[in-house]
């Protein structure tokens, strides 16, 4: 079941990304707030964390624009991944389609993906929740 680790592994470089995307926000948020916002007449100590907003920011960002790559080449080596179980998982956790959609682009029926699908699942929280 090692062969399906690239999912986890792909779902998490997701999940890590999603997490940088908000706390971005959340720091761009802030320095509005300082900047042109309610504590814009604050003074700032050196080493309050508020006064390295921008620094902290620009590294949020970076670590962003590396996770958004590491995404893009689980992607492409994902792809290149062959069988059916390969196929059905890339274009439902990766791609984002409906199982009527993968039963559709595969020829298939979509009882048959719904069925594969549920197994392939359930053999990975088998291996990975046990």
């Amino acid at each position: 079941m090692s062969q399906y680790r690239w999912l986890l592994q792909y779902q998490e470089i997701e999940n890590e990304i999603r997490l940088l995307e908000g706390e971005l926000a959340r720091y761009k948020r802030e320095l509005r707030r300082w900047t042109i916002g309610d504590l814009y007449n604050v003074k700032l100590t050196s080493e309050s964390k508020a006064s390295k907003l921008e620094e902290i920011i620009q590294e949020v960002e970076q670590d962003l624009a590396h996770k958004m790559n590491d995404l893009y080449e689980a992607e492409k080596t994902v792809n290149l991944l062959s069988g059916l179980n390969h196929r059905i998982l890339y274009l439902k956790h990766v791609k984002g389609k409906t199982l009527i959609e993968i039963a559709d682009e595969l020829g298939k029926s979509p009882n048959y993906i719904y069925g594969k699908h549920a197994e392939i699942m359930r053999m990975l929280r088998f291996k990975y929740e046990t």
